[in-house]
């Protein structure tokens, strides 16, 4: 069993590309709150309102962080996704962190931030560009098996 948290950009469908390419493989699957208003919101909707944004960012922000931390201190493998429409600073913290902790970290992103992400990728194990090299990287991993 491999424990993999995927991390990064809510935006697209990169995460259900992920698990649904490794399906026959032996990969559990773990990641932040996707739901963008949820994860925004959450700080305030349980431990109650603030009239400042500073605070109700940050309420969720440190909610947000439990599970976060949990995540990434549990998986074998992280994999942190840098979306072309938004900075991602939350995805380089996380990736940062997964690399301090000495956890196997994979980096997807596209070619156009190549250069942005140069320290990053510099301590990522592995830099993909799409979805289905992860799923080929931990089918390797886990089998053995190249791509057909």
């Amino acid at each position: 069993m491999l424990n993999v948290y995927l991390s990064g950009e809510i935006h697209t469908d990169w995460r259900e590309q992920i698990t649904q390419g490794a399906s026959d493989l032996d990969v559990a699957f773990n990641s932040p709150v996707t739901d963008h208003a949820a994860s925004d919101d959450c700080g305030v909707a349980i431990l109650g309102n603030e009239p400042n944004k500073f605070w109700h960012d940050r309420k969720g922000a440190q909610m947000n962080a439990i599970r976060t931390r949990k995540g990434i201190e549990d998986a074998d493998v992280v994999v942190v996704r840098f979306g072309e429409k938004y900075k991602q600073w939350n995805a380089a913290f996380d990736a940062g962190y997964a690399a301090a902790l000495g956890k196997s970290l994979i980096v997807l992103h596209g070619a156009d931030h190549a250069h942005a992400l140069k320290e990053v990728d510099a301590a990522a194990l592995a830099v993909a560009e799409d979805p289905a090299q992860v799923v080929q990287i931990l089918r390797y991993v886990l089998t053995g098996a190249l791509p057909a």
